[in-house]
């Protein structure tokens, strides 16, 4: 499904089930297909999915507008608006969850039932206050670091049918990585702890035990500063959580849904 934002850039969008929404939102250079092995899984549970490609990332457009986490959000927050979903529960890997993060802190949390970030810390320079940071980055390193390869972002493969998946969409709309850096250079600058401290809805953060990006530790640290928050650690998991581990992910996931009905 096509979604035309205003200013005017063309997002693709699957929308799919009945019932509670699900607003679901891809890392750096993803495609919502990353999420292939939550969707059906959570439609026979139940929910309805909507499952989002940000501009610039899998089959929506390409574009140098934009590239800003406040934009993904007020991207994120005009469909939400279109398709007028009520109290939707928002899901994010990585860059995905920090939308979020940069949602909330636009519109506050009191049209939304629940924030579930998997595998993003929410602030990524590393420092004296803060060690929780993207592998050992400081502000020494920045901007400069993001500019080469962030290097592997798994520990183990992720399963063949949605590595074929992945991998068919990233021929048929190729990600350009260099023409959208300012995005990840947004990304990385921004500081999202005061956002999750003031959350007054269900938290859960997903992280990965092996994550190539961040000590896993985060996650509990970072649960602890919410008011309703809480953190699973999957073992045998990378940043990508939900497809490297999908079954481990997805029993965590419907596990704190159902705390929610």
């Amino acid at each position: 499904m096509k979604f035309v934002t205003s200013d005017r850039i063309t997002l693709d969008y699957t929308d799919e089930g009945i019932g509670q929404p699900i607003v679901i939102l891809t890392g750096f250079g993803g495609s919502k297909e990353i999420w292939h092995g939550q969707v059906s899984v959570l439609v026979t549970a139940g929910y309805r999915v909507v499952n989002i490609d940000s501009r610039c990332h899998g089959l929506s457009e390409r574009t140098g507008k934009g590239l800003r986490m406040s934009r993904r959000a007020m991207d994120a927050y005009e469909l939400i608006q279109q398709l007028k979903l009520k109290q939707p529960i928002l899901l994010g890997n990585s860059m995905g969850a920090a939308t979020w993060f940069a949602y909330v802190s636009l519109f506050g949390d009191q049209s939304i039932k629940a924030v579930i970030d998997v595998d993003q810390t929410p602030k990524m320079i590393n420092t004296t206050d803060w060690p929780y940071g993207f592998k050992d980055v400081t502000w020494s390193d920045f901007p400069d670091y993001f500019y080469n390869p962030l290097g592997p972002s798994t520990h183990k493969h992720i399963d063949d049918t949605t590595y074929k998946l992945v991998k068919r969409v990233a021929k048929q709309s190729p990600f350009d990585e260099k023409a959208t850096l300012p995005l990840l250079v947004d990304h990385a600058f921004q500081d999202w702890r005061d956002v999750v401290a003031g959350l007054t809805i269900p938290f859960l953060i997903i992280a990965g035990e092996n994550s190539p990006y961040f000590d896993s530790a985060f996650a509990a640290v970072t649960a602890r500063t919410a008011i309703k928050g809480q953190s699973v650690v999957v073992p045998e998991a990378g940043h990508i959580v939900m497809a490297e581990q999908s079954q481990a992910f997805n029993q965590a996931l419907l596990r704190f849904l159902a705390t929610l009905e």
